[in-house]
């Protein structure tokens, strides 16, 4: 993994990647902003488009290490999903947990979805 630097809660990230995370949260999709919407008002904290490694998770809360992907249509090919099955392995790899929703899910089931994020958080979060 060469060219990656320690970032915050010491995971790796490729600085190159800083400029394309901060345009990427100024154009989110309209599924990624409908679910940020819940997010922001997370009882943790929670970082969205966020380099980590050679890639830019949608989500992230650091705390729970938690990544949190949204998923359009490019993410149902079979080259898509060989590519997730390997960044998935990777950031796993780095002690996180990953949760994928699809678009569909985010935009027709929301309330489902928060549940389902909701249940990550333990009794006696930290804090």
């Amino acid at each position: 993994m060469s060219n990656l630097k320690q970032g915050q809660y010491f995971l790796p990230y490729n600085p190159k990647l800083i400029a394309k995370a901060k345009e990427m949260r100024k154009n989110m999709t309209p599924a990624e902003k409908k679910l940020w919407g819940f997010l922001r008002t997370f009882p943790l904290k929670m970082w969205r488009q966020k380099p980590i490694g050679h890639f830019i998770v949608d989500f992230y809360c650091p705390k729970l290490k938690l990544v949190i992907e949204v998923d359009g249509e490019s993410h149902f090919t079979e080259e898509g999903k060989a590519f997730d099955r390997e960044r998935t392995q990777i950031l796993e790899s780095y002690g996180l947990k990953v949760v994928r929703f699809t678009n569909d899910q985010v935009l027709h089931e929301l309330e489902a979805v928060c549940e389902e994020i909701m249940g990550f958080i333990p009794p006696n979060p930290p804090l």
